[in-house]
């Protein structure tokens, strides 16, 4: 039995509306997108225009600086819209979906072959993107070969998605195939996280050549970047990389059928939504088939993802890349006078300030009011208790502000991505946006490496 590492910092955010055990069959929806701000760190380079013709696996974009890394259409259909921003930087390229035409990239059994041609098949086929690296937390690098690679089997963000569940309802007998191509990309070895009480799933228990270990503890637990740093830290010149346990069985999917094919199963969640369930889902697609019907009353936030780090969309906008999840929970648009003085008995808060404090194991309707404005940086001498990580969490953030890049090395820039100092940010009496400025710390490293 691997051994139990037990977390004591953190928080678990008492929020109602935990999608109930319930697998849903997969709604037709014929609008899909691939949002170019789900891959940090990348310049793209377009290979379609307007009205061409595309099939699953076709290649919309590819990375400037790596032209190797490919992205691809989830479905066959039409490049229905190219969606710019400012300077015309790409946005989001829109597919109506059209038919099911697959490209067939050819079966293959991942022991049998090289390490390059594994590496070839995931470039070509698009699956690629799936594998993202620390330091950085951005899309691999190819040609570089990991140290190791960690896999997190249990996810402990607020509503976070059973994934013993959604793995049971995978479509099985391509993890372990997944798991063997992943064998090839390294020479460390495979880490498999789970909770304490292990995984449920007889194929997950039952894999070979990896390395379990569990943890116990509050969120973020769950997080792989937490995970690492108990586990096997990231020192200055190594690279480990990190992937959904889903898209393990992806990678499978690709060696055993030759095909592109990421189907998930998410969660719907959150106390806007009315019938929370799980449902079957192609990243990319948009939420409006899985919001029919399950929208409740009053203006609402739809997050692709979970609350803390998730991104805001529209009722009918593209589920993210990397996501697990759809959260739907009110607008805070309110005003709250003298919301501060009042008991709280309804709210709940990291700080002893509400009566709420009384009763512990109550949930909460959330929404997204940050009770309070923006104000200068307060050092409150908490962003630790929250962050199970040896690293000082206030050095570190005051170091990206100044720009100083060896400080930032010494202070663990390293090993961190923005989802881990979600928790600092959400505890922040001076609502900064914390993990925006851990995004920029990392994007000056790399432009400070490259």
């Amino acid at each position: 039995m691997s051994t139990l590492i037990r977390l004591r910092k953190g928080l678990n955010i008492k929020l109602a509306g935990k999608a109930e055990k319930i697998l849903l069959p997969e709604v037709a929806v014929t609008r899909y997108g691939v949002r170019f701000a789900d891959f940090p760190g990348l310049v793209a380079r377009l290979e379609v225009q307007e009205g061409d013709r595309v099939m699953a696996g076709s290649v919309l974009f590819h990375d400037k600086a790596f032209p190797e890394i490919k992205f691809v259409s989830p479905v066959s259909g039409v490049v229905k819209e190219i969606i710019r921003g400012e300077k015309r930087a790409l946005i989001e390229v829109v597919i109506e979906q059209q038919g099911n035409e697959r490209i067939d990239f050819g079966p293959a059994d991942p022991l049998g072959i090289t390490r390059e041609q594994v590496t070839e098949k995931l470039l070509k086929s698009g699956l690629w993107p799936v594998l993202r690296q620390r330091p950085y937390h951005i899309v691999a690098r190819p040609g570089t070969v990991p140290r190791d690679i960690f896999i997190s089997a249990f996810d402990t963000a607020p509503l976070a998605p059973d994934l013993d569940f959604a793995m049971a309802n995978v479509h099985g007998g391509h993890l372990q195939a997944g798991i063997n191509a992943l064998t090839r990309l390294t020479d460390g070895k495979i880490h498999i996280s789970q909770d304490a009480e292990g995984s449920r799933v007889a194929e997950l228990k039952n894999l070979k050549n990896v390395e379990f270990h569990r943890f116990s503890g509050p969120h973020p637990a769950g997080n792989v970047g937490v995970q690492i740093h108990h586990i096997a830290p990231v020192s200055k010149g190594e690279v480990v990389w990190t992937l959904d346990l889903q898209d393990v069985v992806a990678i499978g999917k690709l060696f055993g059928t030759g095909f592109h094919d990421r189907e998930k199963v998410i969660a719907l969640a959150g106390p806007g939504a009315q019938h929370r369930k799980y449902h079957r889902i192609r990243p990319g697609a948009s939420v409006s088939g899985v919001l029919k019907g399950n929208l409740g009353e009053g203006n609402l936030r739809i997050i692709s993802g979970n609350v803390l780090t998730g991104k805001k969309i529209s009722p009918d906008g593209s589920f993210g890349f990397y996501d697990n999840m759809v959260t739907v929970i009110p607008e805070g648009d309110y005003h709250e006078f003298f919301g501060w003085a009042a008991p709280g008995l309804k709210k709940f808060s990291y700080w002893r300030t509400f009566l709420s404090k009384l009763v512990p194991g109550r949930e909460y309707e959330l929404d997204t009011n940050l009770h309070g404005g923006h104000r200068a940086f307060v050092v409150t001498g908490h962003y630790e208790n929250v962050l199970p990580m040896d690293i000082y969490p206030v050095h570190l953030l005051k170091a990206i502000m100044a720009g100083d890049i060896e400080l930032m090395e010494n202070l663990g820039i390293y090993e961190v991505a923005e989802e881990d100092f979600a928790l600092c940010e959400y505890i922040d009496p001076s609502k900064t946006e914390i993990q925006e400025l851990i995004r920029s710390g990392i994007n000056m490293m790399i432009k400070e490496m490259n």
